[in-house]
């Protein structure tokens, strides 16, 4: 079993994904014209700005939905694996993709503003499913797409969330007066997973009291928990940039050369730089998997242009900023481990024995800061993953709403709460890694259905940004009429015009 689930893993995740992810982006900037350089002030402009409604929510609301979907665990232990498979130079690579996944994601997000639709509730839903089936036509697709969703971010990559959680908070405690050495039993269980299930059991209380209030309520804790989360963790990495400040000019020196196999010691490293630098962008920004647009269509604007330069700034932010801040952070104190090509001694061994993810972080921090390295990094991965786990059940639960007609169907949903929830338990003391796997899987095959789609179905959301512009040229706050444009079949874009 773990050879044919890493057989399939292996296949959907191949080298075709990343060149297709890179080339969408690319030629997505080409057709945007750069909207993500030329549009920079309005993407700022608009994430602050926008009102929200009985409908939906507003721009920020949404954005910082996504952003806790995107802002994950693999912001601190995917850019240290990157460094240390692909060495400093990969971080160059993951700007690269993240400039270009800028405009996959204004083209992904505006359509799902395009052909979003209410529920039975009154609420705004959309995302791929809804734009395949509407704009393509193709209802097989979109369903293929909506359980792929409901699989992989209801039920398999929770409880690999709740798991870093449990896991970092154990590493915390072990040791400490409180916990102890954590050994014998703990009533009836190892007394490390007793205190891993107790935290799941806490994580899933906390869960509960949000997805059961619904979107609003989803909403409401990220516009307050996703700025302080990312906020407090790109202040560490200045301060820890500040107090290494001797070493920064050597730091860019070491990613500009690696990234073009320049450098002395990582200079044979230059393809495995570009794969994973690629890699880990894409699977920290997440653009084109299909993901972002479930929260873009929630929002409330008066042009679905607007969400989708919110959600390009989106990408900015996730990688230039949080992902940028786990780089600096371990590359400016030298804490960090590159492999060798192939194996053989490692080519730098800055923390010897720690294997790649938040052990580097927590060196760095703890290099400069002592006593605060693994508390530190343990509560942003706590933030990190828990609001995560909160955008995979709002993602779960529209693809449910889709499969439901939209209709008003309690028991589904509380099925899926309720399901979200026992994985969370489940997944915080249970060794995670057939969950990553199949979790893997199910995104991946996000990804795919989601890039081929948005790559055909372009021309709307090219059609809206040129409309977009040409308002704004004109002085207007643009306004959007979906038959005027030529867009047909869409439910709540036509202009009122008695």
């Amino acid at each position: 079993m773990d050879a044919i689930i890493g057989a399939i893993n292996d296949l959907i995740w191949s080298r075709a994904l990343i060149v297709l992810c890179l080339g969408a982006g690319l030629y997505f900037s080409i057709r945007t014209r750069f909207m993500q350089v030329r549009g920079l002030p309005e993407m700022l402009r608009l994430t602050i700005r926008g009102q929200k409604s009985e409908a939906g929510v507003s721009s920020f609301q949404a954005l910082a939905m996504s952003l806790s979907g995107r802002i994950g665990i693999g912001n601190i232990a995917g850019v240290a694996t990157a460094i240390a498979v692909g060495g400093p130079g990969s971080i160059f690579w993951m700007w690269v993709m993240g400039f270009l996944g800028a405009s996959t994601s204004y083209i992904e997000s505006t359509l799902a503003q395009i052909y979003k639709v209410k529920d039975a509730d009154g609420r705004y839903r959309g995302g791929p499913a809804y734009y395949i089936e509407k704009a393509m036509g193709l209802k097989w697709y979109a369903m293929t797409f909506a359980v792929a969703t409901i699989i992989a971010a209801g039920f398999l990559m929770p409880g690999v969330q709740a798991n870093a959680i449990a896991d970092s908070a154990a590493n915390v405690c072990a040791g400490s007066s409180l916990c102890g050495a954590m050994d014998g039993q703990w009533f009836g269980l190892p007394a490390r997973d007793a205190f891993k299930l107790g935290v799941g059991i806490l994580v899933a209380v906390m869960l509960g009291a949000i997805i059961f209030g619904g979107v609003k309520r989803i909403a409401n804790f990220a516009e307050v928990v996703v700025p302080f989360m990312a906020g407090g963790f790109i202040l560490m990495a200045l301060t820890v940039m500040v107090l290494n400040a001797e070493r920064v000019p050597e730091m860019f020196s070491i990613i500009f050369q690696s990234a073009f196999g320049a450098h002395a010691a990582f200079g044979a490293m230059f393809g495995l730089a570009v794969e994973w630098g690629v890699k880990r962008g894409i699977y920290a920004n997440e653009a084109g998997q299909g993901t972002g647009p479930h929260a873009a269509a929630a929002a409330e604007v008066s042009h679905p242009a607007k969400q989708g330069y919110v959600q390009a700034f989106a990408i900015y932010f996730d990688t230039m900023l949080v992902c940028t801040s786990t780089a600096f952070l371990i590359l400016a104190t030298g804490k960090y481990n590159v492999h060798a090509p192939g194996g053989g001694a490692a080519l730098y061994e800055g923390v010897p024995g720690v294997e790649e993810g938040p052990g580097f972080a927590q060196a760095a921090v703890e290099s400069v800061l002592p006593g605060w390295g693994s508390g530190f990094v343990a509560m942003a991965l706590f933030f990190f993953a828990f609001t995560t786990i909160m955008a995979y059940y709002y993602m779960a639960e529209t693809n449910l709403s889709y499969l439901n007609g939209d209709r008003h169907r309690p028991l589904p949903v509380l099925l899926l709460r309720l399901g979200i929830v026992a994985m969370v338990i489940f997944g915080a003391f249970r060794n995670a890694q057939h969950a990553w796997a199949l979790g893997d899987i199910g995104v991946g095959l996000m990804a795919w259905l989601n890039i081929i789609a948005i790559l055909i179905l372009q021309k709307p959301a090219l059609i809206a940004l040129k409309d977009y512009e040409a308002q704004k040229k004109a002085g207007k706050d643009p306004v959007f009429d979906a038959e005027a444009a030529g867009i047909r079949n869409t439910s709540l874009w036509k202009r009122d015009k008695t």
